[in-house]
């Protein structure tokens, strides 16, 4: 079995290797930053297209998007685990387990994807009202929720490809591939909408599509037989030293993004008795507060990346330096993003109300309050860097149970059984969770670094 590295992906090794660390942090977090706010373009625009076939349309969007985020979570979790242990290996030089994990990991998606399609599909409305989903939401938001699962099996695989594409330091191919699919997205999102006039059902098929796009071009890129970084058949192995170890830091992954956005699902649950207005409210603050966390997501993907590649060179020095240019460049992101968020509130609000002004002021009145996380949840993001990177993520499960179930779930409870705030409580809760959460990832940060250098 042949297992190579090309001439750039050798260059790049050396890069991440030996460069200063600020630069590579630039080099490979910029790309991710762009790429994640891409995706937060992504979701904005499909929730203001819901917003021109009514509010009841953005309250779909935004209420069965956390239930997606919440299945997508087997394919996130997969990917982190799966491209911090191919970093690692290729950190390492060793270009035959880099192929035998990334044969493994695709053929392992299949799997998973396939059961997960062969169980709910026919299920849908019955797990939908499981989740407590309105019945306002439950006609046409049956036939979204299908279509949808069709796409979050495509995703799978697509966030396995970014994640390979992560570890050999190919950004800017992720930033171009998404691009492509944004472009897709939008054109059909606007044909079925505004051209064709119609419902949610179509949004969800211009998704559907889109991942197509990107799935398109993973089967190209990774039809590479001699390549480290290429698939193969007779790559894929279920031997401990390759499949063990993602598994054992994909798992807990898993079960904290599953888990985090099933406490979104009983937040935005819970907010419905306020009206089906606030949960869409809620969904499109969340979408603004985005502009400001998903760049700090890319520096994070990029930073535990460059953490894991120098771990497996046995350079812990150069793995701190960079989870601390990862902190660094998430605190000033929030702080400029966040600014310009709250500078411009009025005529970003004015994108997803279509001219209800109670609506506008509903979405205002909690994204101020959300806005004040902004910065604690760029030091939580650069945080979770630092613990996928060390493979610490029994650490990051426990914070992010934290964040939902200690942090905001309670306190949405109390605030709605002894106060009558109304609408407002949603942005109060969003608020806490999120200052709570990033204070707690500063204490978990200093005493992982003092462990790490006793070590």
């Amino acid at each position: 079995m042949k297992a190579e590295l090309s001439q750039k992906d050798e260059k790049y090794r050396a890069f991440a290797l030996e460069a200063p660390m600020w630069k590579v942090i630039l080099h490979v977090g910029f790309p991710l930053a762009l790429y994640e706010s891409l995706n937060q373009l992504f979701k904005i625009l499909d929730t203001m297209m819901a917003s021109h076939i009514g509010a009841t349309a953005v309250s779909t969007v935004a209420y069965l998007s956390q239930i997606n985020l919440m299945l997508s979570a087997i394919g996130d979790g997969l990917a982190v685990g799966a491209g911090m242990k191919i970093s690692e290996a290729y950190g390492a030089g060793d270009l035959e387990l880099v192929k035998r994990r990334v044969s493994t990991v695709f053929a392992l998606c299949a799997l998973l994807g396939g059961a997960l399609l062969l169980v709910l599909v026919p299920f849908a409305r019955g797990f939908l009202m499981l989740m407590n989903t309105p019945e306002e939401i439950l006609g046409e938001g049956t036939v979204y929720f299908r279509l949808e699962l069709f796409g979050l099996v495509l995703s799978f695989f697509n966030s396995i490809y970014i994640a390979v594409e992560r570890a050999r330091g190919n950004s800017r191919r992720i930033l171009y591939l998404n691009t492509a699919v944004i472009a897709v997205k939008l054109f059909l999102t606007a044909l079925f909408v505004y051209g064709m006039g119609g419902g949610v059902s179509m949004i969800a098929v211009a998704t559907l599509a889109s991942q197509a796009v990107l799935f398109a071009a993973a089967l190209v890129n990774m039809n590479q037989k001699e390549s480290a970084f290429g698939f193969s058949v007779k790559a894929i192995s279920v031997q401990g030293e390759v499949l063990s170890p993602m598994l054992h830091l994909s798992f807990p992954v898993i079960v904290e993004k599953a888990a985090f956005s099933m406490g979104k699902v009983i937040v935005n649950s819970m907010s419905t008795v306020y009206g089906t207005w606030t949960v869409g409210a809620l969904g499109i603050s969340n979408n603004i507060d985005g502009i400001t966390t998903s760049p700090q997501n890319g520096f994070q993907s990029g930073g535990a990346a460059v953490i894991s590649q120098n771990l497996g060179a046995k350079k812990p020095e150069r793995a701190l330096a960079a989870f601390w240019w990862t902190l660094i460049m998430n605190v000033l992101i929030g702080l400029i993003l966040v600014s310009l968020t709250l500078l411009f509130l009025n005529p970003i609000v004015s994108l997803f109300a279509e001219g209800n002004e109670a609506f506008a002021d509903m979405i205002k009145e909690i994204y101020r309050l959300e806005a004040l996380g902004a910065i604690p949840l760029g030091v939580n993001a650069a945080v979770m860097a630092l613990l996928y990177g060390f493979g610490k993520t029994k650490i990051t499960l426990a914070m992010n149970f934290c964040r939902i179930f200690l942090f905001r779930i309670p306190v949405l409870w109390g605030l709605q059984r002894f106060t009558d705030l109304g609408n407002v409580s949603a942005g109060i809760v969003m608020a806490v969770s999120n200052i709570l959460s990033g204070v707690l990832a500063a204490v978990v940060a200093v005493v992982v670094v003092r462990g790490i250098r006793s070590e």
